[in-house]
């Protein structure tokens, strides 16, 4: 009996490992296509519908790479991250003078996302190892002027570095570059949810 439930612990761990790669498969392979998509950069404040809300197709920032790749997995971030604020306010940065959550803006602020990962995703490592970032992982940096920056790790290697290269916006459109360790990491997350129904 004993060996019939290690079995099926065994193969439970496998089935769920296999899910996690098809998800983190998924959002880059929803990340790389975002590079395929003219997009001026324009952080402007818009008002948007919510849910699912979204600034025209042919503008963004950084964070609009990440929301709009997660989108592709049916997972609205501009719903989480305000239903999260919503109800814990006091956790999230106070940069900006709000007194109170704003579905327009809230999802495309790195600061936010990066505090919504911490909560909710997986926090990993930060370190100058290429080896410790995958496919799928979330990174945030401050760039020289100190501006936060964030991206998505995809599944190509740089030849000559050997570094997974990024999906991000950093100020001519999504593009995949080499970029990892150009500026100082703050944060490396993980976030696949299973369940994509936002509630």
């Amino acid at each position: 009996m004993n060996k019939i439930i290690s079995l099926a612990l065994v193969l439970l761990s496998y089935s769920c490992m296999a899910y996690a790669e098809t998800r983190s498969e998924q959002l880059v392979a929803a990340a790389k296509e975002r590079t395929r998509s003219f997009v001026i950069y324009n952080g402007s404040y818009r008002q948007i519908d919510y849910p699912m809300g979204d600034v025209p197709a042919n503008i963004g920032v950084c964070t609009d790479v990440i929301i709009r790749s997660y989108r592709k997995l049916g997972i609205d971030l501009q719903e989480l991250v305000h239903k999260d604020m919503r109800g814990n306010f006091s956790k999230y940065p106070k940069i900006w003078g709000l007194s109170r959550p704003d579905t327009n803006i809230d999802h495309r602020r790195v600061p936010n996302l990066e505090t919504f990962f911490k909560r909710h995703g997986d926090v990993l490592s930060i370190s100058n190892n290429s080896a410790d970032y995958h496919p799928g992982d979330i990174v945030s940096w401050r760039l020289d002027s100190n501006l936060p920056h964030i991206g998505i790790v995809s599944d190509i290697k740089d030849p000559e570095s050997g570094n997974y290269k990024i999906v991000h916006n950093i100020g001519l459109g999504p593009k995949l570059d080499d970029m990892l360790f150009n500026y100082k990491i703050v944060g490396h997350y993980r976030y696949l949810p299973e369940n994509t129904d936002n509630q």
